[in-house]
């Protein structure tokens, strides 16, 4: 395992990058990370190429332990190196006999990270002891782990609440650690309600009671203030050297600072060195892949990485952006591993449906009637209820429409139905069984194919797919894994058109259709051939006659 970098206080340009998605993320409502789950995750954490990955908490939850003793034999890290955190020993005893320390001990992590608390109000009220134990505590628990051969980051927490309330106890806690070996003395927002200026004052007051030559301060930030990412960008211009995050923001409430946007800012905007050679170019490739594990969709607008986070959409920044797309974006999607997306919809010009045409692969150039005659269709769906900039799929069917004179035609739908009988089982439980019936002529053959769900459209689905099976068996490779529902003009009841939009892949990438009906299987339908058909087009698969 390789060491990671070490800034060198007043003289270093690089940061340590501390990712606890694996502790403080998975405390985030809705997540719950099994062994195998950190076991998958940390290996691309390394690959990201973090200075820390945070474990959990060994000894105090049966979870963690387990993972840190598979760990040592089924992980090879070269570029992270791993932490265990847990608390300092407990008032009225020593680090050695102290059974959570001794956990840390056995847990095998070459750094171990303790939580103390540095707010005096939180030592009486909810420690309950005194001020001078407390000290004492840290003192013991970090030269005790220093001495067993253990790096050490001590996270002070509720630091800046309580330095607020008494800058003078706030100051011995984190002079303390220094003075007992801590490597790092991480500055917590624990409530996270900082603001960057407080943030950048009190860290610039710390750093002045401190080496900077030997001793690290780290920022670790919650987002309750929405400020996270800031308070963190503000406590490195303060001087800290270390951030804590996780990956895609993950954490309780309403989550801790976004360790992408955080490293990203560094690295471009500051021009620190935070991540290991390449890893900043793969950093949204390995959150969408960390987002897969948790099983938390990504979010579209995140910053740097998110699908909407270069996606242009209005026809006078589309008109400039084909000058020169610098214009309208702040970095080079590409250094994050990103791409920049021109949306269509009906603040679509020419500009932004011959750049879409350019991203798809089709080169519109000069061909003002068919620029013409695609913006006059595009406008006149979404005016009818559609919408193509979340549906990059149907957009492609409809340009390649208008280009070649018709669609890719995979088969001939006869017809389709779809019913629900809502009745009694044997053991007199009402419940609901969904049946469809699909008719089609595919490959020189008509198919009828019935299909069971646990819906309509779940059965729809089913039917469609058994009877394009046969003809083109590449189908069982797509997955549809979302499904969006709108009323349009909704102020009509049950009788609003509506709208659907689905999200398919075949397990390397992801397309969305869209659909729209005077119902609901109207224009899920729709959207489901639509998906399917662009599937089998993108997997090379010629139509059958």
């Amino acid at each position: 395992m390789s060491t990671p970098t070490t800034p060198t206080g007043d003289h270093g340009d690089a940061v340590h990058v501390y990712d606890t998605t694996l502790r403080d993320g998975a405390q985030q409502e809705g997540m719950n990370l099994t062994v195998a789950d950190k076991l998958a995750i940390a290996p691309m954490l390394d690959e990201l190429g973090v200075t820390f990955i945070e474990g959990g908490w060994p000894g105090a939850i049966p979870k963690d332990t387990e993972f840190f003793a598979r760990a040592t034999k089924d992980l090879d890290l070269t570029n992270a190196e791993l932490a265990a955190f847990g608390s300092t020993r407990k008032p009225g005893t020593t680090a050695h006999r102290d059974t959570q320390v001794r956990a840390l001990l056995d847990s095998e992590a070459p750094t171990i990270t303790l939580v103390a608390k540095s707010d005096i109000r939180h030592v009486e009220r909810a420690l309950r002891t005194t001020g001078e134990e407390n000290l004492a505590m840290i003192a013991d628990t970090v030269s005790y782990l220093v001495g067993e051969g253990r790096r050490v980051v001590l996270d002070a927490e509720h630091f800046f609440d309580g330095y607020r309330f008494d800058p003078g106890y706030a100051m011995q806690a984190v002079t303390v650690a220094f003075e007992a070996g801590a490597e790092v003395v991480a500055l917590c927002d624990t409530n996270g309600g900082m603001l960057p200026e407080w943030v950048h004052e009190i860290v610039t007051e710390v750093r002045a009671g401190t080496d900077p030559s030997r001793h690290i301060l780290g920022m670790h930030a919650h987002n309750d203030s929405g400020c996270a990412v800031a308070n963190s960008m503000a406590a490195v211009s303060a001087g800290a050297r270390h951030v804590q995050g996780t990956v895609n923001g993950y954490g309780e409430r309403t989550g801790n600072a976004d360790l992408l946007a955080v490293v990203a800012n560094l690295d471009l905007k500051l021009g620190l060195r935070t991540l290991a050679d390449g890893g900043l170019e793969e950093v949204t490739r390995i959150a969408h892949a960390i987002s897969e594990v948790t099983n938390i969709a990504p979010f579209a607008r995140q910053p740097y990485i998110g699908a909407s986070a270069f996606a242009h959409k209005a026809g006078l920044h589309a008109s400039a952006i084909r000058i020169d797309p610098d214009l309208y974006q702040h970095i080079d999607p590409r250094k994050v591993g990103n791409d920049m997306r021109m949306l269509v919809s009906d603040m679509a010009g020419r500009a932004s449906i011959e750049l879409k045409g350019r991203e798809l692969g089709f080169d519109l150039t000069g061909q003002s009637d068919l620029l013409g005659r695609v913006t006059t269709r595009v406008k006149d769906a979404e005016a009818n209820g559609y919408t193509y900039d979340a549906a990059d799929a149907s957009f492609e069917l409809l340009l390649r429409e208008e280009i070649t004179g018709e669609r890719p035609v995979y088969f001939r739908t006869e017809s389709w139905r779809a019913i629900v009988d809502h009745s009694a089982g044997p053991d007199g439980v009402m419940r609901d069984v969904a049946e469809a019936t699909v008719k089609l002529h595919a490959g020189n053959q008509r198919v009828v194919s019935t299909g069971e769900g646990n819906g309509p459209v779940n059965a729809l689905d089913h039917a469609l797919r058994q009877a394009l099976a046969r003809a083109y068996p590449q189908i069982e490779d797509i997955e549809l894994i979302d499904y969006k529902v709108r009323l349009l003009d909704s102020a009509h009841g049950t009788d609003a058109i509506t709208r659907v939009l689905i999200e398919l892949t075949d397990g390397r990438h992801s397309w969305s259709t869209v659909g729209v009906g005077a119902n609901l299987l109207e224009a899920s339908w729709e959207a489901l051939v639509d998906g399917l058909v662009y599937g089998l087009l993108h997997a090379d698969v010629a139509p059958l006659g």
